[in-house]
């Protein structure tokens, strides 16, 4: 009975809520249950909108639509507005069921076709699908003799008399009487008038329900709401003041769709917002006297309309920057802001191609981007490495020879994978203090990494190519000696990034994906930086053991067990899109996963919060797979991670113009046995809430590394201090 539970009612129910709540552009359970609860302040329309989402789901299961898009709601909601306003306008009877059958039905089956057509371009097909069906239920109810019009709605006071006497009549009129401005109650009635109501409790509930759900969403209503009031002070279109049902489903929802749910909210976004009231208000007035030839509401048409240009506008914008549309849809301003604010420092990842350092060991950077001595022009973004010791001489005894410099000879190795482009290796080395102005780059080696990108090393020594023209090479292979031919008064190697393959091409700004630089006795690792002048670099080499036990390649099981939790089993999966990720098959949590050159890092996680998966990836979240320093390494969480309290509140208020409030997350590596055949390593963590500059941490974690595998994961948060035991199987 459990099972059947947990795999048919439950997410029939999430089925149910979300396609009232996603009305507002969420997918909250709260809230859809508070939506569904004031839809029923008119029984029968509540109770005809609730079979109308049922019958939704049913045929959308039926068609075999897409079943993410049927949890969310996607093609249920239209029917759920169909099903209000019907049960809101005629009486029931058989004609009424079996009308609101086939809207219905049409409405899955608009909903999907939109649905296929412009979600390829990017945009939503919102209210429409709604719009049109109940179009075709008002023309075509004025001919079907059977079905009538009800008089019970005319005072909705009539219909709470009969439901609880004179007690419920007394309760809600205290709120249409509340003692507050005229406006403030035309606000509440505006968000009622969604469900076709106009009634203030409603819409303080439903006020209530949105403010949980997301701070940024109610600040948008309230400045639409506002905003559409003003201009219609400065237009006179409406001189007995804007009818509810026009507030509610057009200038309202306008602003929360462009100003939040769309696009990532930010100050361009409020700013949009409030312009696209006054178009709303243009695009309303005109389309009320085309659809009032046909005796037909316009209804949330205009919303549907700015909205979808809107958004389609910001897509093709030459500027980009200002207005990001959503890339990820969370169904929350603020998880989609918190989300992108993450991601956007990650970009870089999936954002380059990773280069490495061209050379083993410690180096020194002696000429940086736009240096003082070579490096300008168009060939300003490039960096000359040397060997210093520890007085910062570059060579030993006498500075006579090549020979005698620290680098010279020193292999050179290719930064990435590719296919050697061009050689030259004729040039012999200078004598010290001389320059080969006539052969500039000197002994030269291009590769080819993609289309547009290629990395040129110069000034090598003639004859220690261990390459061809036209070779495949590999990340790291030896491919020539650092030598002294060319510009080159001492040997020294040159590096530049250029996106064409000639020999004196122009360079690129092109930061290496990873590197250590070492200073007063401090390691710390760079990540997808540029190399300043005067720093000691080198590569970072990753440790064998953490490499194997980060190694989650599919198909890969694991057996989860702590006490106080149920046994789980983790599987490694990858999806269409060759997105990695672990699944718990007990609780469902699916956490996305990726490895890139010696960072393990997760990048995002679905499901249960109370979960060990959920542990696993608050403690492992950034992983560095080295261990030849103790290094800390530094990442942020998406603020959604932190717990709702009055801090995070107004942070969430003021998210889209300020952040003042973060959750960093530090992790760092300790070998703890050096024995060969019993090697072990400790990998630390924590998570830090900083506001402003106050810093605390929340989470603490220790994973324990054995044998090339994880064998353990201690987490310890509050008064949690859960270790779980990891057995592989796979």
């Amino acid at each position: 009975m459990n099972k059947i539970f947990k795999n048919i009612v439950y997410p029939f129910t999430d089925e149910i809520l979300n396609s009232y709540s996603i009305l507002f552009f969420s997918n909250s359970r709260l809230l859809g249950v508070m939506l569904l609860i004031v839809t029923f302040f008119k029984p029968f329309a509540g109770l005809s909108g609730l079979a109308a989402v049922i019958l939704a789901i049913f045929f959308s299961s039926s068609a075999g639509l897409n079943r993410a898009g049927i949890h969310k709601g996607l093609f249920s909601y239209n029917a759920l507005l169909i099903g209000i306003g019907m049960g809101t306008f005629y009486n029931p009877g058989m004609a009424f069921w079996l009308l609101l059958f086939l809207a219905v039905l049409l409405s899955v089956i608009i909903s999907a076709v939109l649905w296929n057509i412009l979600s390829k371009k990017g945009l939503p097909f919102l209210a429409i699908p709604f719009v049109l069906c109940f179009w075709l239920v008002i023309m075509v109810s004025r001919e079907f003799a059977a079905i009538d019009l009800t008089t019970r709605n005319i005072y909705w006071i009539n219909e709470m008399y009969a439901i609880g006497d004179k007690s419920l009549v007394n309760f809600m009129m205290f709120f249409e009487n509340l003692p507050v401005h005229p406006l403030i109650i035309t606000f509440f009635k505006s968000l009622s008038s969604l469900f076709f109501q106009d009634n203030v409790l409603a819409g303080i509930i439903i006020f209530i329900g949105l403010l949980l759900h997301s701070r940024i969403g109610i600040t948008l209503l309230i400045a639409g709401f506002i905003t559409s009031v003003l201009f219609n002070d400065i237009v006179h279109a409406y001189d007995n003041g804007i009818n509810y049902y026009l507030l509610g489903a057009n200038f309202i929802m306008v602003t929360v769709a462009i100003g939040s749910f769309f696009v990532i909210p930010s100050l361009h976004s409020y700013l949009w917002a409030l312009i696209c009231v006054p178009i709303t208000f243009i695009i309303v007035i005109s389309l009320s006297k085309i659809t009032g030839l046909f005796q037909l509401p316009v209804y949330s048409l205009p919303f549907c309309f700015v909205t979808i240009i809107m958004i389609f506008f910001f897509s093709i914008k030459q500027q980009k920057g200002r207005i990001v549309l959503s890339p990820l849809q969370l169904y929350s301003p603020e998880k989609n802001l918190y989300n992108y604010l993450s991601a956007k420092e990650r970009t870089a990842y999936g954002k380059y191609f990773h280069l490495q350092l061209p050379f083993l060991g410690q180096w020194i950077v002696s000429q940086g981007y736009d240096g003082n001595i070579t490096h300008k022009g168009d060939w300003s973004k490039a960096l000359d490495f040397v060997i210093v010791d520890s007085e910062m001489k570059t060579y030993t005894h006498y500075a006579t020879k090549p020979e005698n410099f620290y680098c010279y000879n020193k292999p050179v190795l290719a930064p990435a994978n590719g296919f050697v482009y061009e050689i030259i290796d004729y040039i012999e080395d200078n004598e010290i203090g001389k320059i080969n102005q006539q052969q500039n780059w000197g002994n030269t080696i291009i590769i080819k990494h993609a289309e547009g990108l290629y990395t040129k090393m110069c000034h090598l020594r003639k004859n220690s190519f261990k390459v061809n023209v036209g070779d495949y090479v590999k990340q790291g292979e030896v491919v020539a000696a650092c030598g002294n031919s060319g510009r080159s008064p001492e040997p020294h190697l040159h590096f530049q990034v250029q996106g064409t393959p000639y020999v004196g091409s122009k360079t690129i700004y092109y930061p290496f994906a990873s590197y250590k630089i070492n200073k007063n006795q401090e390691t710390d690792i760079a990540e997808f930086k540029i190399p300043a002048e005067t720093e000691f670099i080198s590569n970072v080499i990753a440790n064998e053991n953490l490499v194997k036990a980060f190694e989650f390649l599919p198909g890969y099981r694991v057996e989860v067990s702590a006490d106080g939790y149920a046994d789980s089993t983790w599987e490694v999966f990858t999806d269409a899109c060759n997105n990695s990720y672990i699944y718990c098959y007990q609780t469902k949590a699916v956490a996305y996963f990726n490895r890139l050159n010696n960072v393990f890092y997760f990048i995002s996680f679905y499901g249960d919060r109370n979960s060990l998966l959920y542990y696993f990836y608050l403690s492992c979240y950034k992983i560095c797979l080295s261990t030849e320093a103790p290094v800390v390494i530094k990442d942020k969480f998406p603020l959604q991670f932190s717990k709702n309290n009055p801090g995070k509140w107004l942070q969430d208020f003021v998210a889209p113009f300020y952040i003042f409030n973060r959750l960093h997350y530090e992790s760092e590596n300790r070998i703890t046995s050096t024995d060969i055949f019993d090697s072990a390593i400790t990998i630390s963590g924590r998570q830090i809430l900083q506001y402003f500059t106050l810093k605390k941490i929340k989470m603490e974690s220790l994973i324990e590394i054995k044998d090339q595998a994880i064998k353990s994961f201690t987490f310890l948060k509050n008064n949690k201090n859960i270790k779980a035991i990891c057995t592989p199987k796979g």
